[in-house]
């Protein structure tokens, strides 16, 4: 996840499995996934955003927005595994999650989904 992460930076193009352009990085979070520590870790891999924002309680802030139509099991799994929130292209559009499983490869300034855009989490 580190390789992958060190990658990521805002701003870059998101394609889903088709190879459509379905938005750009808005926000993202990883963990270092370590099983002797209990609960989801908090340890941001965006440097900058970690100096910011260096708690559990910023992070969900910032991660979520109130009106957010996620479960609360679902905001704890995209915190335990890690998350790329994108924002979506279109006028209408509703950003989306993207969860570590679904990143098929980082190219240059392309974050590149072995999904469609449809298979994401929407955020409304």
């Amino acid at each position: 996840m580190q390789a992958l992460s060190a990658q990521l930076h805002k701003g870059m193009k998101v394609f889903d499995s088709t190879d459509t352009q379905i938005g750009t990085v808005d926000d993202y979070k990883f963990t270092d996934e370590d099983p002797s520590t209990p609960g989801p870790e908090t340890r941001d891999v965006n440097p900058i955003e970690w100096e910011r924002d260096g708690d559990l309680a910023h992070i969900l802030a910032r991660a979520f927005s109130p009106d957010d139509n996620l479960s609360d099991e679902v905001k704890e799994k995209l915190l335990r595994e890690g998350y790329v929130r994108i924002d979506a292209d279109g006028l209408f559009a509703a950003d989306r999650y993207i969860t570590p499983d679904q990143i098929a490869s980082v190219e240059g300034d392309r974050l590149i989904l072995n999904v469609p855009k449809d298979a994401l989490m929407k955020r409304h």
